[in-house]
């Protein structure tokens, strides 16, 4: 249970109080007595942050695909496939370097923000999270064309290495927040894009 670590009072000069804030431990959530108008400064600080905390979740549970029932990151990987093919419409002669673009833009951000939702939620890697599935699911299948065999293919290995989590993926989820959220999804996907290629390279 996630506790409240201190109360803050602001107030101005010959004033009183203009709000009294509750900062709990996870440093994400937080509460408003008011007591006074307070500064149009302070309310758009605050509105800001809320915006933020709301973009923080929907992108870390990848629209809220993290919200689905049974099996979230097995719905995130097989959600992600829907954008992996919109690269390959939309650039079938760059899908890779698209595709690669997205994964290195996106990991940064993936790890900062899985650190703060965790602790917001008060457990190291909550099942919510999905974007280290999404972001693995793409590593995957940067490594061949993109086509219903390699998608199809590409989905169940990335899903039997990130189950099985052969070394080192098990041992990079003890890296401390984001870091062990991200790097494990994203070494499974880095197995399964090479027997992914190594497989369709047997098969012609």
């Amino acid at each position: 249970m996630v506790r409240r670590s201190r109360q803050i009072a602001l107030s101005y000069p010959f004033a009183a109080p203009a709000a009294v804030f509750s900062i709990w431990e996870n440093g994400l959530t937080e509460t408003i007595a008011s007591r006074a108008l307070g500064s149009l400064t302070l309310k758009l600080r605050l509105k800001w942050r809320n915006d933020l905390d709301r973009f923080i979740r929907v992108f870390v549970t990848g629209l809220g695909v993290g919200y689905l029932p049974l099996a979230p990151g097995t719905w995130a990987s097989l959600a992600t496939l829907l954008p992996v093919l919109s690269v390959h419409w939309l650039f079938p002669l760059h899908e890779t370097m698209v595709l690669g673009s997205l994964v290195a833009l996106l990991t940064f951000p993936a790890v900062v923000f899985s650190t703060r939702f965790s602790r917001s939620e008060g457990d190291p890697d909550p099942s919510k999270i999905v974007i280290d599935e999404i972001l693995g699911q793409m590593l995957c299948l940067l490594f061949v064309p993109v086509s219903a065999v390699s998608l199809g293919a590409g989905f169940l290995l990335f899903r039997f290495f990130d189950i099985v989590k052969p070394f080192p993926v098990r041992s990079s989820e003890k890296l401390p927040g984001g870091m062990g959220i991200v790097c494990d999804d994203l070494i499974a996907g880095l197995y399964a894009g090479l027997c992914l290629k190594i497989l369709i390279w047997l098969v012609g």
